[in-house]
């Protein structure tokens, strides 16, 4: 059974910054088709649940006191790719708008809710090696 990373968030695990899960409701589905490999970069790299939350700013990532937690966000992005690398995984299931699972969009940078188009710091770096990302409103093309 081929093997998809997954935001641990969109299986219900509780790693969102406030605390909460972004549960999908077609996960079931997909497992009858997928091995699913739950995955947060923010945990794994080192932030705790719940957080600040976080966006990006330039090159960096800021949480909302002014913390720059951008190695956070780069150990997260470079763990989920060696977990890729070692599983032969070749797509992500990310949850989109994360400064670390943005596929297509991301907050602004000013925490005003805003959303511009961009990448997650995850995302990109997976994206950059050849893993197809995708986020979790595309679910639909893999079943």
């Amino acid at each position: 059974m081929e093997k998809i990373l997954i935001s641990a968030c969109l299986v219900g695990d509780k790693t969102r910054y406030d605390g909460k899960s972004n549960y999908h409701p077609l996960i079931k589905e997909l497992l009858q088709k997928y091995e699913l490999v739950p995955f947060c970069s923010e945990v794994e790299g080192g932030l705790k649940t719940p957080r600040k939350p976080s966006e990006i700013i330039k090159d960096k990532v800021i949480n909302s006191e002014g913390v720059d937690v951008t190695k956070n966000y780069k150990a997260g992005a470079e763990l989920a790719l060696n977990i890729c690398k070692y599983c032969n995984i070749k797509i992500a299931i990310l949850k989109d708008g994360s400064p670390a699972c943005g596929v297509h969009q991301i907050h602004d940078g000013h925490f005003n809710g805003r959303k511009i188009k961009g990448m997650g710091i995850t995302a990109s770096l997976l994206a950059q090696n050849g893993i197809k990302v995708i986020s979790e409103d595309e679910i639909e093309t893999l079943l």
